[in-house]
């Protein structure tokens, strides 16, 4: 059988690849908007409401319907695990929950077949445009952007529409269509590689409704095609999680897990129309052009809802599935408290010396950021920089909670001697989180002798050493001190903050001696001092701990 129509495949391919781009331009511009408009809320929420299963669960699909993407909502999720703000057991149900919340912008889609949204694209494009360019209020502005993205995804799918529309009479394509249908599971490999190539499960949902929409492909087959769609969009929290904690591996690979096997037991229902046959019944009227992208929406939601709903029992399941997949890696780092125990506070003893273990984890961890940070600036180690930034994360949020536990402490009836223990605590927490910045500041400079490639003289190398020696053992009798409740170790501290502090004058005047004779580098020499400044603060917080130490903290 002979063509109808003769087909120009370089038109064709240029219509597609130019809608495809005004789709995704479109869509990332409305998500964008929509994220400006709802500012770090969105964030703030996803958050605060991920402590329960269920709420998480619809958490995750109310903010993904609105910023119509769940890659932006896994991305967001891989983050916060990253951060180890959110546990691996409250992020599954969040980007199941992302599922569904993108199968919004399938039902969008459909309407073009119904209400020729078409037509009033480029208007929208236009009123969004004129609304970025022309509003004063900023809200009015990022709404413009959302109609903006609005009006191009519609320009887009229009132009798919056209790419595809010389195919309807090929017989080629008829062909590959009942091939197809013959054998679904080609049709999730396809759905899967495509969305993977596109890195945008609402893009090939799209191309696959108007596919359908013009005769290319028959229900079954879009059926097939929107199963390996689901797949496929893992791979942007894969990509997201790369180098990320073995947390953020984990959620990447429960999304991953959570849609194959979803996919593989509706793969069964397809092959035996038992899924077809569901999705037919609950459209009103037989099946047309006219209503066939609904359908496929409606089969993209059902899909969806349903894996979510026999999965969310099983999410304990998936946790232990994806924790063997995924081992744990030493550097990884929990922010979350380990110690404060809430239903220790009726006890005060009890909670303080709780308080007290969280203390001392929090001091290992400004430590051990301190030690990264010198090895960085001796040593050149840039890859260490990231070590310190989770420490220094870590430090911060400890910081928020041991405060917060230590003042719901106070609440409670305490006698004199453990009233005035805490204020004194508060002091120590935040000397620590300062040690933590100390080290961050030492991170910036160690960037800044590496990429100007600044060398340090033997000499000043040597005593820098010697200082860095005073400084860690200093770090090292705190910790001890804070351990055992021994005051020796804080004798031991604070007279090497003494040491420190006769360092820091004495390495003064050998750089403004080196300086005179000319065997310095000025820019160089610049470096030295900072470095040198910021290891006598970080003893003059260590110092501040002793003294508290010494001032009556005991944990006999």
């Amino acid at each position: 059988m002979e063509e109808t129509i003769a087909i120009d495949p370089t038109e064709m391919i240029y219509f597609l690849i130019g809608g495809l781009g005004f789709f995704l331009f479109g869509i990332k511009f409305m998500s964008e908007g929509l994220r400006k408009v709802s500012s770090d809320r969105l964030k703030n929420i996803l958050h605060l409401l991920t402590k329960r299963r269920l709420v998480a669960f619809l958490v995750g699909a109310g903010v993904t319907a609105l910023l119509q993407s769940s890659s932006a909502t896994t991305v967001m999720v891989v983050g916060f695990i990253n951060a180890s703000l959110l546990t691996l057991k409250q992020s599954i149900p969040v980007v199941m929950g992302a599922n569904i919340g993108t199968t919004v912008t399938a039902w969008l889609v459909s309407f073009m077949a119904v209400f020729k949204i078409t037509k009033y694209a480029l208007p929208a494009a236009g009123i969004g445009f004129l609304l970025m360019v022309a509003a004063r209020r900023t809200n009015l502005k990022q709404w413009g952007e959302v109609i903006f993205g609005f009006g191009a995804l519609f320009v887009g799918i229009g132009f798919m529409k056209d790419a595809f529309g010389p195919l309807e009479s090929s017989q080629r394509v008829i062909d590959v269509m009942v091939y197809f249908s013959r054998y679904p599971i080609l049709g999730v490999l396809v759905g899967t590689v495509v969305t993977m190539l596109l890195q945008s499960s609402s893009a090939s949902i799209a191309i696959i409704q108007v596919l359908a929409w013009r005769g290319l492909i028959d229900f079954p087959a879009s059926l097939a095609l929107v199963l390996g769609d689901n797949i496929g969009t893992t791979i942007t929290a894969q990509i997201a999680a790369l180098n990320g904690s073995s947390g953020a591996k984990r959620v990447a690979w429960a999304h991953t897990l959570f849609n194959v096997f979803g996919a593989s037991y509706m793969l069964v229902l397809i092959y035996l129309k038992i899924y077809p046959r569901v999705i037919e019944t609950l459209v009103p009227g037989p099946l047309t052009d006219k209503n066939i992208m609904f359908h496929i929406a409606l089969a993209h939601t059902v899909f969806n809802s349903f894996n979510s709903m026999v999965f969310l029992p099983l999410i304990p399941w998936l946790q232990k599935v994806v924790e063997k997949l995924i081992k744990s890696k030493p550097e990884d780092i929990s922010l979350e408290p380990q110690y404060l125990e809430r239903h220790l506070l009726d006890t005060p003893v009890l909670a303080l010396e709780q308080s007290r273990r969280e203390i001392v984890r929090m001091l290992h961890l400004a430590s051990s950021a301190m030690k990264n940070a010198l090895e960085m600036f001796r040593e050149g180690k840039m890859e260490l920089a990231a070590k310190v930034s989770r420490r220094e994360d870590a430090v911060d949020n400890l910081q928020a909670e041991i405060t917060r536990y230590l003042i719901d402490i106070s609440m409670e009836e305490l006698d004199q001697e453990l009233a005035e223990m805490i204020p004194v605590l508060i002091h120590s927490v935040n000397d620590i989180e300062r040690i933590s910045d100390q080290a961050e500041n030492i991170v910036e400079i160690a960037q800044r002798k590496y990429n100007k490639n600044l060398k340090l003289s033997d000499g000043a190398r040597e005593r820098l050493d010697k200082m860095i020696e005073v400084a860690s053992g200093m770090l090292q009798d705190v910790s001890q001190g804070l351990e055992s409740g021994d005051v020796l170790f804080a004798k031991k501290a604070l007279k090497k903050e003494t040491q420190l502090n006769q360092m820091q004058i004495n390495l003064r005047q050998y750089h403004v001696h080196q300086l005179n004779e000319g065997a310095c580098n000025i820019y160089s020499g610049l470096i030295f001092l900072d470095c040198v400044d910021f290891l006598e603060k970080i003893g003059d917080h260590l110092a501040n701990i002793a003294e508290g130490l010494l001032g009556g903290f005991r944990w006999e």
